[in-house]
């Protein structure tokens, strides 16, 4: 089966790409366990994970089963007015398995719209609380919240596409990116900046929202527990809102089920995306407090002001809940541990060549941040001649398997690696 690229080039936009100087794509017609397989009849070892979603891997017969079986049934009903036993049982399990006190549930459409719902809702809730001056929010440079205005607003402001909206989007208020390693001891002054921004600004801001432990598309930067643990400490001084976007992080990818864990912490409201459904679906979760939730429907509007079309989605629904299953049948902790452990033997020794500054691993996340940017093309096209599948950007190679994946499979990706950097 031979794809039509001509096509493709001419009129299908791809994400972070030119339309009319495309970088070129790879067609893939089947994908099974944690492998791609080409129309080339090219077979890939997959180290990203569908952008870190497919953690079961691809074509799992448990999840299929739960989407044939729910599709009998019925695929979609609005939520508006209506509810079903695949959200009731979703949403059970997720107050069951996040932070002790996220006991209330807002299912979406995707990452970055679970991003806008948090941020909708802290501002709803000081609102209902007549503080309406309580509408800024708290960030740190380095992040990446998603794609859609209000997400992009509490990306990094340089290299989160801000200089492109400037005009149109929010202006929040940053502190610097975290400067404690996860693995170092922890230095107090690198919380100083964010609690003097809060000190000075908290009358006006809603919410403080950061990605716990591991800042992701904004870098692959891991930063020590106690940072988040201070900062939870900091905003419930000055009464500000704490958002953990868990979009990446959520669902084991970090060693822990949820990276708040790192930090023994519960935020007061927490976004879930990506993992959710093992990548099969689109389909995102915000979880809050009763305070929060309360509050909203106290207020004015008495009622949240958000309802995406396809919320609560039933197919969605059902396959989040097999992934769910099968995440806590697999042993996932025994899975992220092995990945860790053959990271760490494989891709850390990378650190000894000139071209790189760094490497670091945390959990089933491997990253070599290289000296300079890499070429996209050739490294892509190597990549692909050494049969795997790695999409660095800017100046990070990384990994982000499919917790399936085995021993043999880690050390080919890391090889890969390494026979890019010996030349």
């Amino acid at each position: 089966m031979q794809l039509d690229y001509s096509f493709d080039r001419e009129h299908i936009w791809h994400p972070y790409t030119s339309l009319t100087n495309p970088l070129p794509t790879y067609g893939v017609i089947e994908a099974y366990q944690n492998r791609l397989l080409l129309d080339s009849g090219k077979e890939l070892v997959d180290g990203m994970s569908s952008w870190w979603a497919a953690v079961h891997g691809y074509n799992h017969p448990y999840l299929n089963d739960a989407l044939k079986r729910q599709s009998e049934k019925m695929s979609h009903v609005m939520f508006g007015g209506i509810t079903h036993q695949p959200a009731i049982d979703l949403c059970k399990k997720l107050v069951a398995l996040t932070p002790a006190g996220l006991d209330k549930v807002f299912l979406a459409d995707s990452g970055s719209v679970s991003v806008e719902v948090a941020l909708k809702m802290a501002i709803q809730y000081w609102q209902s609380q007549n503080q309406t001056q309580k509408h800024k929010m708290l960030t740190v440079k380095n992040g990446y919240h998603g794609d859609t205005f209000a997400a992009m607003s509490v990306c990094d402001p340089v290299n989160g596409m801000h200089t492109l909206f400037n005009q149109v989007i929010p202006n929040h208020f940053f502190a610097s990116a975290p400067s404690c390693p996860f693995d170092e001891p922890f230095n107090a002054s690198c919380i100083q900046e964010m609690e003097t921004l809060l000190q000075q600004n908290h009358q006006q801001i809603a919410a403080l929202i950061i990605e716990p432990i591991v800042q992701g598309a904004g870098g692959m930067r891991f930063y020590h527990p106690e940072y988040l643990r201070q900062l939870r400490l900091l905003t419930e001084k000055y009464e500000v809102l704490l958002i953990a976007d868990e979009i990446a992080t959520g669902f084991g990818r970090t060693g822990k089920l949820f990276a708040c864990e790192w930090a023994g912490i519960t935020p007061d409201i927490l976004c879930l995306g990506k993992a959710l459904t093992g990548g099969y679906m689109t389909l995102a979760a915000t979880l809050t407090t009763d305070k929060i939730a309360t509050g909203i429907c106290n207020g004015q509007a008495g009622v949240f002001m958000h309802g995406p079309t396809f919320m609560g989605n039933p197919l969605a629904c059902a396959v989040a809940n097999a992934s769910i299953e099968l995440l806590l049948e697999n042993n996932w902790q025994l899975q992220v541990s092995n990945i860790q452990a053959w990271l760490e033997a494989h891709l850390l020794p990378l650190a000894e060549f000139e071209k790189v500054n760094n490497c670091r691993v945390l959990g089933a996340i491997g990253v070599v941040e290289l000296k300079s940017s890499v070429p996209m093309e050739q490294i892509q096209a190597f990549f692909v001649e050494q049969g795997v599948w790695i999409r660095p950007f800017g100046k990070l190679i990384y990994l982000m398997p499919p917790f399936i994946s085995q021993q043999s499979d880690i050390t080919k990706l890391c090889n890969a690696i390494k026979s890019w950097l010996q030349g």
